[in-house]
């Protein structure tokens, strides 16, 4: 019997059988991929199945679901989905409106109709509206959720598209209105328009009428950094537009001009993320920051006046200084006052900064519920037209979210509730922490019934890059399928992610990336020793850049979980740059065509690493095929080298969803019902 292929290897990284996957709509690799649904589906697609999607599809389109806001000019939009509208309707109302049980809906778009006269697989991916009247909007409708899409010019007053009007084909990027009749396009469409990473290249100044592949380019980047784009300053005197030159993940150039292009860059390290409004500016930087005579830690706020720093000035107020587990997740402006989110060791705080002459006055948001996790944002769309009213949720594990409305200054209004959707009777939240290989302390939360058996069916979800936060927030699929059936939920912060700040995402990225996968496994690995559970009771979840870390459980830690299920993943870290967006994530990962870097990516390229006679535990990898920021030839490619080794390897790939689990609650209902379906079969748990 010959033995099993295990190519590709990481003695020969290149040599790779299974590239003819990475086709994604040709006819030998669409067969396979249908074969491989069938048989999944014939495996777990069961009447448990079939009752969990049902269930799940009916919670996404409750009636008494939050529809989230968005003010412009006077009224609140909303985009809502549900079982008679599973694409979607774009709405508007009046603020009023909405606080009552009852809204007065004003249905701008029904999408399912438009998708069925134009037969098309139409999505929502937003509006851009004209500011200040907001009577056109340049929608961006995509085709079965992918990232690219086509932009098409609407009249809210007519509730139709505009005959003659903007029309972009399909493309990555946008457009901003810098006039009625002018558009700032950043978009990949046209003939050497997209860079390297598949996004705009260019700006081009489109006026009505012409044609915009002859459109004048007012500012372009080189094919190497990732995008650009331009807005106006609606605040300015003059005319002024602000351009973004995207050079890579976290770094940018941000200059201001007009209409003809870029004129005076703005003095910043690139690492800086600034925002400005009102004469103010602030400002955070990745890396420790020396200025006027001072050396500030990375995360660090420092605010000044705009026009002061134009003309040279330095002198800067600290708005925020990070401790070693207090760490800035972000700011905006609103109204004339900079709101700064925190989390003081995952705690979540708000302070409201307002900036005058003779310093900034700063007050805490008080009043949320003191639960697992808040936001606040700007209730209004366009920062010009900000009144400082902002809006606010709130929720914990156990604990669906709360929208309030918070006047500026005030304490926080409750505006509705989202439902129940499975019975928390008997379950408690607890915080711990794991001891990963290196000795760092690695918090989790975890909810379940209390007390510890040894046996308990764990859920454990991570993701670990990009500095994204991994927060407990309410999820109604863990609770209806795991938690109210008698499971336990843990959520894992390990490194890569933004809990305790850049330095946290720095230990997790590029070279140290091994590190968050560490600290997986030794959450793991402390529910056993807490006597939680066992191994084979583990059930593992990271989708995205989790699919990295999923696969590298399997290939590193196989041990320590009873099944895995990867979802839209990133997993062949030897051509990942060459896939889709992957060329704008080499920040994050490292180059794999720089030997240097290679070795340490080739420490985490499960696909290369994976090899015969091992005992892996059962994976499910699902993707979408319309996912065009991650190529589904990871997934296809993964499972495919799996297979071929004798390993007991499922896949899924729905023809929609985008970089998602579904283009409409069903699918989404369906994807994560086969998914826990899997994963409760495979570590043997009989639920009732």
């Amino acid at each position: 019997m010959p033995s099993p292929d295990p190519r590709p290897t990481l003695d020969a990284p290149d040599d790779d059988p299974y590239l003819w996957l990475e086709e994604i709509d040709g006819e030998r690799p669409l067969a396979w991929v249908e074969a491989q649904n069938a048989g999944t589906l014939a495996r777990f697609g069961d009447a448990r199945f079939v009752a969990d999607r049902d269930t799940l599809a009916a919670i996404f389109d409750r009636p008494d679901n939050i529809p989230l806001i968005a003010r412009r000019g006077m009224r609140v939009f909303n985009f809502w989905k549900d079982a008679s509208h599973p694409r979607g309707l774009w709405r508007a109302t009046m603020l009023d409106s909405y606080r009552g049980e009852q809204p007065q809906w004003d249905i701008l778009l029904d999408l399912d109709a438009l998708a069925a006269r134009e037969g098309e697989d139409w999505t929502w991916s937003g509006a851009v509206t004209v500011p200040s009247s907001h009577d056109r909007a340049i929608l961006m409708l995509s085709r079965g959720g992918a990232d690219a899409v086509v932009l098409r010019e609407f009249d809210l007053a007519a509730r139709d598209f505009v005959s003659g009007g903007f029309t972009l084909p399909e493309a990555k990027g946008g457009a901003a209105w810098l006039d009625r009749d002018s558009l700032l396009l950043s978009s990949a469409w046209g003939q050497g328009m997209a860079t390297s990473s598949g996004y705009a290249r260019a700006v081009r100044l489109w006026r009505r009428g012409t044609d915009p592949l002859k459109a004048p380019i007012i500012f372009e980047t080189s094919a190497e950094c990732m995008a650009v784009w331009a807005d106006v300053d609606r605040e300015a005197k003059d005319e002024r537009v602000w351009f973004v030159e995207r050079l890579g993940f976290f770094d940018a150039v941000v200059s201001i001009g007009d209409q003809t292009g870029p004129q005076t860059r703005i003095d910043l390290p690139t690492d800086v993320w600034v925002q400005w409004h009102r004469s103010w500016l602030a400002a955070r930087r990745r890396t420790p920051w020396e200025v006027d005579g001072e050396t500030h830690p990375p995360d660090t706020v420092l605010g000044i006046s705009f026009a002061a720093f134009l003309a040279g000035e330095r002198h800067f107020a600290k708005l925020f200084e990070p401790g070693e587990r207090r760490a800035l997740q972000g700011f905006f402006w609103s109204g004339g006052r900079l709101v700064l989110s925190i989390l003081d060791d995952l705690k979540p705080n708000f302070e409201v900064l307002t900036p005058s002459e003779t310093g900034w006055a700063r007050q805490r948001i008080t009043g949320l519920p003191d639960i697992g996790v808040a936001h606040v944002w700007s209730l209004d769309v366009r920062t010009e037209e900000s009144t400082g009213e902002l809006l606010a949720s709130a929720q914990d594990p156990l604990t669906p979210p709360s929208l309030y409305l918070v006047p500026p200054l005030e304490a926080p209004l409750l505006l509705k509730r989202a439902p129940q959707t499975f019975n928390p009777a008997g379950l408690v939240v607890t915080r711990h922490e794991a001891i990963s290989e290196d000795g760092t302390r690695i918090p989790y939360v975890q909810v379940g019934p209390p007390g510890e058996t040894g046996e308990a069916p764990v859920h454990l979800s991570g993701y670990g890059g990009f500095g994204i936060s991994q927060l407990p927030y309410y999820s109604s699929a863990v609770g209806k399928l795991w938690l109210e059936r008698g499971g336990t939920g843990v959520v894992a912060n390990i490194r890569g992610g933004g809990e305790f700040g850049t330095a946290w995402h720095d230990a997790g990225r590029q070279d140290k990336k091994r590190l968050s996968h560490d600290d997986f496994a030794a959450v793991a690995a402390d529910l056993v020793r807490r006597g939680v559970t066992r191994p084979g009771h583990i059930a593992a979840e990271g989708g995205s850049n989790g699919g990295i870390l999923i696969t590298n459980m399997l290939t590193r830690y196989p041990e320590r979980f009873g099944a895995l299920f990867c979802t839209i993943p990133l997993i062949d870290m030897r051509r990942y740059a060459k896939l889709h967006a992957g060329a704008s994530w080499i920040a994050e990962y490292g180059n794999p065509d720089d030997p240097s870097d290679w070795e340490f990516l080739a420490g985490i390229s499960a696909y290369h690493a994976a090899v015969p006679g091992r005992h892996y535990p059962p994976i499910l990898i699902a993707t979408s095929r319309r996912d065009d920021r991650v190529h589904p030839g990871h997934a296809r490619k993964m499972t495919a080298k799996l297979q071929a080794m004798g390993y007991e390897a499922y896949f899924y790939e729905p023809a929609a969803g985008g970089h998602g689990y579904g283009k409409d609650n069903a699918e989404r209902a369906a994807f994560t019902a086969l998914g826990y379906n899997f994963l409760r079969r495979a570590i043997g748990w009989e639920v009732p």
